[in-house]
């Protein structure tokens, strides 16, 4: 993984409290920063050598998505990683992303499904490259893509929600060999598989091929999440 310490150049003109907020995230990601840690102000500006201001403006955007938990004279907290909270972030894709199905058929979706397409070749051009958090990274703007088939900004927006939820979890179950039925590369091809498959059911406007498969996708993520967390 690249070294995320180094600060934006000019070239760039990235927002120092964006650039905060994103070293941010990939720590908590990859569980640098892990599960029911507490972020102190202090140690965040000495470990990222950011200021007090960007390290509050990405504190505040960070709360404001549920990446973190803030707590009155406690700083702010990564939220744990529990059996019940898992349980609740799949039970919730599952409800959204077939609601998304629902909409998706009846839409005029070419230009998501070029989103698709794109987030799928990444995905697979990151597992030849072994860069776990950029998989995690295509992955997400695969289904965020995905859930745009809808047309319906709520729905979207309340899977944007969710699939941040799950990025540790997605983390946790691609840089890992959990030792169920199939080992880790057959996990990574079943994923490529079943994205490809998502693509030509929403081009084909075949609804219930479609929630067959998003339904064998989210239960085998489940299934690694639990079985890890269980070991």
């Amino acid at each position: 993984m690249k070294n995320t310490r180094t600060k934006p150049t000019k070239e760039t003109r990235q927002p120092l409290g964006v650039a905060a907020y994103e070293q941010i995230c990939r720590k908590i990601i990859t569980l640098v920063y892990k599960p029911g840690a507490i972020l102190d102000e202090k140690q965040l500006m000495a470990d990222l050598e950011f200021g007090r201001t960007p390290i509050r403006e990405a504190i505040l955007r960070l709360a404001g998505e549920g990446w973190i938990e803030t707590q009155p004279n406690r700083g702010a907290m990564v939220p744990p990683i529990t059996i019940q909270g898992t349980k609740a972030v799949f039970e919730a894709m599952k409800i959204l992303e077939l609601g998304v199905a629902n909409l998706a058929v009846n839409q005029n979706i070419d230009e998501q499904l070029t989103a698709m397409r794109s987030a799928g070749e990444q995905v697979k051009e990151s597992i030849e490259n072994g860069d776990i958090l950029r998989l995690v990274d295509a992955n997400h703007v695969f289904h965020l893509a995905y859930a745009d088939c809808a047309k319906n900004e709520f729905l979207t927006r309340a899977c944007l929600e969710v699939r941040n939820q799950a990025k540790r979890l997605a983390y946790l179950s691609y840089a890992n060999d959990i030792g169920m039925n199939r080992s880790l590369q057959g996990h990574y091809e079943a994923v490529v598989n079943e994205h490809e498959a998502m693509i030509t059911c929403l081009f084909d406007k075949n609804e219930v091929r479609l929630k067959e498969i998003i339904l064998q996708h989210i239960n085998a993520f489940q299934s690694r999440i639990l079985a890890y967390m269980s070991s």
